[in-house]
């Protein structure tokens, strides 16, 4: 069984003042996050601008990673997919030998496949590796959804060990969770779909809020299994504004201005993403502040 835990924080990427990898940066977060609730972290992930990260980068942020955390319990997943079957298949046997735990691979963007064609995408990627793979589902940034059907039959597929649901659609979410087996894990790719997921059986989240309430979330998904719904729905309903305030303009911008206003150094954003109006800043500074975060 793979067990990566209940909250995986999908890590934005520190860079200094010249658009470089914060080595010292990514370091002092790695340490953050995993006293603030982590039981897993992503590297190149979206979070992680991973658009703009060239291969060489991926690969240095994997092995970073691993030399980091060679002697803990946290696990290490790393962002390999591309709109490319190829592409993908030779990044992530890249990233297979650096000795990460586990591959999140994206549906192909922007060239939108049809259910049958992801079915043989992730099929070719399969029978390329033996490291675990959690797809990822998110149609609002791909334009490819996976259909709950499709997802029943990637879940039967080698190596293919859980999903990341962001589609913010709860009734295919729920068919996931209905017809695949219990070993497939369900996890939220969307902070404020969180406590509904895991409340239909879902393992965890796939989070950007973790960065700053990691510890929260946690509990709110430990009470979630125990059973206690009306003590975790009070923690989401608490931190609602949160979850749908760091993604007030394009992800991550908000989350890295949380976390430089809060002294964790994570640095510029790689253009095109730049950073927030001055309006949009004024709102979400209220909002940290309203809930003791800066």
């Amino acid at each position: 069984m793979n067990n990566f835990g209940e909250v995986i924080t999908a890590m934005v990427t520190p860079f200094d003042e010249n658009y470089n990898i914060d080595w010292n940066s990514l370091d002092k977060l790695i340490e953050y996050l995993i006293e603030n609730g982590s039981d897993s972290l992503l590297f190149a992930g979206t979070t992680g601008e991973s658009p703009t990260l060239t291969d060489d980068e991926k690969i240095s942020l994997f092995e970073f990673a691993k030399k980091k955390l060679n002697n803990t319990k946290i696990k290490i997943m790393a962002g390999t997919g591309s709109n490319d079957t190829k592409h993908t298949i030779e990044l992530s046997k890249k990233a297979q030998d650096v000795g990460v735990d586990s591959l999140l691979i994206v549906t192909p963007y922007y060239n939108k496949p049809t259910q049958s064609g992801l079915l043989k995408h992730f099929d070719t990627i399969c029978k390329s590796l033996n490291t675990p793979i959690v797809v990822y589902n998110v149609p609002s940034r791909t334009c490819c959804n996976i259909s709950s059907k499709t997802c029943k039959e990637l879940s039967q597929m080698q190596n293919i060990v859980g999903i990341k649901e962001a589609s913010g659609d709860l009734k295919q979410i729920a068919e996931i969770l209905r017809d695949c087996d219990s070993s497939f894990k369900v996890y939220s790719g969307n902070d404020g779909d969180t406590f509904a997921i895991v409340s239909l059986g879902g393992e965890g989240v796939i989070s950007v809020a973790s960065h700053i309430i990691g510890k929260e979330i946690k509990e709110m998904i430990s009470l979630i299994k125990k059973g206690k719904i009306f003590e975790a729905a009070k923690l989401h309903k608490e931190f609602l504004d949160i979850f749908y305030g760091i993604f007030i303009t394009t992800s991550p911008i908000p989350i890295k201005t949380a976390l430089n206003l809060k002294g964790i150094k994570v640095g510029p954003l790689r253009p095109p993403l730049y950073e927030m109006d001055d309006s949009d800043f004024e709102i979400f500074k209220k909002l940290l502040l309203k809930h003791n975060l800066i």
